[in-house]
């Protein structure tokens, strides 16, 4: 096998053998991936355009003072939590199709209302409706790819949409860079900080369009036009048979009493909180202190950026290459506790600073393998998959709405000491949930394939032996997944 095949295939995946399935995946990947990362990827330039903003001028304009910037990051992940199930759910109901572009939509038009901004209530206001849109991309689109995915092609494409979101981060340092230099910084006498907000509606408005002419919804509900009848079938019969479950009042109840919803938002929502550097804009607000210019504060953050879409990817190949979602939390501690423990030291040269900033960025890797672990373990329940996917970020940002403001906040620039200390006792805390996770999946897997090998057993072996579509299920996936 040569090189580049050996690499594509490690960071694409095998393709399949028959050339049907070649080729649907191929479309899937055009279409369906396409529009989640281009999504996700708008959705997080809006994000971090306002911390580029912040830095470029915004907040002498607007008139933010003290922790008024963290404020506005508080106020947007409260909206971001109401938002969260109420999505999802929604998802059950209103086709995707629609629904996810509608709300690309909404965000769009509201980032150009924030280039009209003159207080920092008003900023507030945008950024809580804002938040109530997003809301139904990250988990949304994590349930949409765990729809249409096998678990062997999960991790990668989890992961390359993870990445998108960085790809933002870094656009919009760019995008910035370019306006505080360029003619527009000025034009019409808008500053360049509001031309940022203008252009996240002018990218974001053909991206819904976009969504609308092309998104599929799920295999069993796709009426798609560029899906042949075969096709169509074809994508439900790859994937493991899974029982038709519905949106019900029991809902609740077949959520509760599974481990699946406590275990996986527990372990999202502490694991998640290894992103503060970048989440709080630390690296930016750093260079600040220290008096770097206006366009290292919106460039040099971007090494950040890059490290956590390089490891995000990577990380999540490895996961799917050795069927192991749980030791990218691991890798994650370590970085963590070595960022923190350099951050603490006291006088550290900058250039030590800066190595710590840029490998705090491989706090983001657990994004892909996380979920598409949880899409893993939930694959036999829509509904319940799609609680606990939504679930997980809710409860990451119930965790980062009071975390970012009493541990990160802008006045304990430059060095956040008491964050520090939090993240190293942080990098302990996930280690161990991680493996109390790992303990119950292997658990709930020995004892279905358990339960299967005795009601085999029971019958002759000459017979028809019935199995329930619940333990088919979980034997191919055992198959496949192998012990971690």
């Amino acid at each position: 096998m040569s090189l580049f095949r050996s690499a594509r295939n490690f960071m694409w995946g095998v393709p399949p053998s028959d050339s049907a399935e070649r080729k649907l995946l191929l479309k899937i990947d055009f279409f369906v991936l396409t529009f989640t990362c281009a999504m996700y990827w708008s959705n997080y330039l809006s994000r971090a355009n306002l911390a580029n903003a912040y830095v470029s001028g915004m907040r002498e304009d607007v008139g933010f003072h003290g922790t008024q910037f963290n404020q506005v990051n508080t106020v947007f992940t409260i909206g971001y939590i109401v938002g969260q199930l109420p999505n999802n759910l929604m998802l059950q109901v209103v086709p995707p199709r629609l629904w996810l572009p509608s709300m690309a939509l909404i965000w769009a038009g509201l980032s150009g209302c924030l280039a009209a901004v003159q207080t920092p209530r008003q900023v507030m206001a945008i950024r809580f409706l804002q938040a109530l849109a997003e809301s139904s991309t990250f988990s949304g689109s994590h349930y949409i790819l765990g729809s249409w995915y096998k678990e062997s092609e999960l991790g990668k494409r989890s992961g390359i949409f993870a990445s998108s979101a960085q790809l933002g981060s870094i656009f919009s340092g760019v995008m910035q860079a370019a306006i505080l230099t360029g003619p527009l910084n000025g034009h019409l006498n808008l500053a360049g900080w509001r031309w940022l907000f203008l252009l996240d509606l002018f990218i974001g408005v053909p991206i819904a369009l976009y969504g609308y002419l092309t998104f599929p919804d799920t295999p069993r509900t796709t009426t798609s036009f560029f899906l042949t009848e075969e096709e169509r079938k074809l994508a439900v019969s790859r994937l493991p048979e899974r029982p038709m479950t519905k949106l019900s009042w029991d809902l609740l109840s077949r959520t509760l009493k599974r481990w699946h919803w406590y275990a996986f938002s527990m372990l999202f929502a502490w694991s998640s909180m290894l992103e503060s550097v970048n989440i709080n804009s630390l690296m930016q607000l750093w260079l600040t202190n220290k008096g770097f210019a206006g366009w290292q504060r919106n460039l040099y953050p971007l090494g950040l950026v890059s490290v956590a879409i390089i490891s995000t990817i990577l990380c999540a190949n490895l996961s799917d290459h050795y069927r192991s979602r749980w030791p990218v939390n691991i890798l994650m501690c370590l970085a963590l506790f070595i960022t923190s423990t350099i951050m603490l030291i006291p006088d550290t040269p900058a250039s030590a600073r800066f190595a710590a900033f840029y490998l705090s960025g491989i706090g983001y890797s657990g994004q892909a393998s996380n979920f598409a672990w949880a899409n893993d373990c939930t694959a036999l329940d829509e509904q319940e998959r799609a609680v606990v996917l939504s679930s997980m970020n809710m409860w990451s940002n119930v965790v980062n709405a009071w975390w970012s403001i009493t541990l990160y906040p802008a006045t304990d620039a430059p060095r956040w000491q008491k964050g520090f200390i939090a993240m190293v006792v942080l990098c302990f805390f996930v280690v161990a949930i991680t493996f109390v996770v790992r303990h119950l999946d292997h658990k709930e897997r020995r004892e279905r394939a358990a339960l299967d090998e005795s009601e085999r057993s029971a019958h002759h072996p000459r017979e028809d032996v019935s199995v329930s579509v619940v333990e088919k299920t979980v034997l191919s996936s055992a198959e496949e997944i192998g012990k971690a």
